[in-house]
This record gives C-alpha cells, structure tokens and sequence, in this order.
C-alpha cells in the first residue's frame, strides 16, 4: 500500500515527521482529508487539529494555528506559525 511522508512544522521547529496512510486538517474553506495520489494541492490551513493516520491504524494529533499545506507527489507538507503536538 502507498504512504504519505509527512512532516508538521511549526515557525521554529519540527513538530512531527514520518510516514502515513492519511491526513486531514482544517482549511480555511473547510477540512480537507489526503491519501495517497492526492492531486498537488496548496491550501491555507484554519486554526484547528491536524490528524495524521499512520498504518498500523494509531493516530498523531497536532494544533495547527495558521499557515499552509502542500501536497506533492505523495509528500504532506504542514507548516504553521504555532504547532504542537495535542
């Protein structure tokens, strides 16, 4: 199965990075959900959780409050001005 390699960055450091089966986040036109083979994408991130889905089936909850996702060839970008893991 296809993963996702993703990284949660904040202003001043990495927040989390590995790899995932999904992702969704809040935009600021709503949220948004990613899997694998997601069409390139750049999106305002909202004030609000991001949830990274690993394979095993566990999650990774972050706090994202403004910022941008990119999405790229099976790479998740998260970058925001505060982020930490919930």
């Amino acid at each position: 199965m296809a993963a996702l390699s993703v990284s949660v960055v904040s202003a001043d450091h990495e927040v989390w990075s590995g790899e995932a089966s999904s992702i969704v986040a809040r935009t600021a036109e709503g949220e948004i959900g990613i899997l694998p083979g997601h069409e390139p994408i750049l999106a305002i991130l909202a004030t609000g959780q991001v949830r990274v889905r690993m394979s095993d089936g566990s999650t990774v909850e972050a706090t994202a409050d403004d910022g941008f996702l990119s999405v790229e060839n099976d790479t998740v970008t998260v970058v925001a001005r505060n982020a930490q893991l919930v």
